[in-house]
């Protein structure tokens, strides 16, 4: 053990540095697009490590199964009020759409509607019923710590947001939203928000700068006005927009010692439609965008904050209703081609092409740090066999590796079994500061830890 600790450790201090993922929006209204199989492929060979879907088609949640990639799956706003109606149909709706497809596939959270308070004739108070249900639906299945349960806004939430201080909810939506914000601090679950400069340049070209609107570095509208508030510079507009957020959620009253995480849910710049619509421009927004989301770094209200950023969209989708922008906000077209060249490459992936697979970089394990406390450790295996959707039969009486019966070997197994479902990111390999990554496979006799 004297010599094992050291190199254990040395093998986790150099191992290559990784850097925080990209989420994207990955909508299906076009009748060009690749089969979703061949989506997760291509997506193994870039730097997303997170999608977000528009439903729970049966195809795509299968072709990300045992992949690196976690999902974000939705109710469509059609069917937020049959789930509001009673707690079963939030369960028959899980138990159907969901659950068969756990634990291959990471769905780590469910986005209940999609811009549901701002869009006409939907009753408020059943999009967060249905949020209630659907949460006690995972929670009476241990799934509640793996799969948060959320809703994506649009900016039209709020009353105003500029200056991002004086920003508050609607007054209609006050009730609502109260009850939501509650409900994500209780629940751990992040608020999500559509932000898109893109449409507020569009409707305001005189009075905001292209280059503010691009997340560049001008600090002045074209009218000359510092963009300043409550003693901070914002040199983007997505900065501004999230941080009204932030004002609008805090002028709701304090939530105790909780706190709300933001994510930008859907954030993008079409290449093709109207005048400021140009691939040059969303060429430029969306490097940007990859750029901010890796980059570990906040906002001027909370620099330390790392925000999640989801970007919109995967591919331009030709029966989407709307102007001709709508239809070409993609990243790819549906060949697999870039529309235009953003740098989503994965230093540490495999490099793919449709329909070819390979697995990605080399073998790497995670296990209990040795002098790890035992009884973080048995929190650990409770999680990872719970909520952590780990298979753990193996470690059980009669499994393979169920000798030695000791907590920080079962530990290290269901470490290692959740480490290699979600990826082998960093992460996912803390447990409270109590495992590591190691390149020397701790398999014994017949007791095998999975590996990619």
């Amino acid at each position: 053990m004297r010599l094992l600790l050291p190199l254990l450790l040395f093998l986790h201090l150099t191992q290559p540095p990784q850097v925080s993922g990209v989420g994207i929006n990955y909508g299906t209204l076009g009748n060009n697009l690749p089969p979703p199989k061949k989506v997760a492929q291509l997506l193994q060979s870039t730097v997303i490590n997170k999608v977000k879907i528009y439903d729970t088609n049966p195809e795509i949640l299968s072709a990300f199964s045992n992949t690196s990639i976690d999902l974000i799956v939705a109710v469509e706003n059609s069917q937020v009020a049959n789930l509001s109606s009673h707690p079963s149909a939030a369960s028959d709706w899980l138990s159907s759409r969901v659950a068969p497809f756990l634990p291959a596939t990471s769905v780590v959270s469910i986005a209940v509607g999609n811009e549901y308070l701002t869009t006409d004739n939907l009753d408020p108070n059943a999009l967060f019923k249905a949020m209630q249900n659907l949460h006690s639906a995972l929670l009476s299945r241990g799934l509640d710590r793996k799969i948060k349960v959320t809703t994506p806004h649009s900016m039209a939430v709020l009353a105003t947001s500029f200056p991002p201080s004086s920003a508050t909810f609607a007054a209609t939506l006050l009730p609502t939203m109260t009850s939501i914000v509650a409900f994500l601090a209780d629940t751990a679950a992040p608020f999500m928000v559509n932000a898109y400069p893109y449409f507020a340049y569009r409707d305001n070209p005189k009075t905001i700068d292209l280059n503010y609107a691009l997340l560049g570095n001008n600090t002045t509208t074209s009218t000359g006005a510092v963009v300043t508030d409550n003693g901070f510079t914002y040199t983007n507009m997505l900065d501004a927009q999230i941080d009204a957020v932030r004002y609008a959620i805090g002028s709701l009253g304090r939530f105790g010692n909780r706190s709300i995480r933001l994510v930008v849910s859907e954030s993008g710049w079409p290449s093709k439609g109207d005048p400021a619509a140009t691939p040059e421009n969303a060429r430029t927004y969306n490097a940007r965008l990859v750029e901010k989301a890796q980059s570990n770094k906040g906002t001027p209200m909370k620099p330390s904050e790392t925000i999640e950023i989801f970007l919109f969209a995967l591919f331009n989708e030709n029966k989407k209703e709307g102007g001709e922008s709508e239809r070409n906000f993609g990243i790819f077209n549906p060949d697999g081609s870039r529309v235009y060249d953003v740098d989503l490459s994965c230093e540490f992936c495999s490099k793919l092409e449709m329909g070819e697979r390979r697995p990605k970089g080399p073998s790497v394990w995670c296990v209990a740090k040795p002098h790890a406390d035992e009884k973080v450790m048995k929190g650990v295996l409770d999680f990872c066999c719970g909520g952590g959707g780990v298979d753990c039969k193996e470690i059980q009486e009669n499994g393979d590796c169920f000798a030695p019966e000791k907590v920080h070997a079962h530990a290290s197994y269901a470490m290692n079994a959740y480490y290699q479902m979600h990826g082998r990111n960093y992460w996912n390999c803390d447990f409270k500061g109590t495992a590591l990554v190691t390149f020397t496979d701790p398999s014994y006799g017949r007791c095998r830890y999975a590996q990619q």
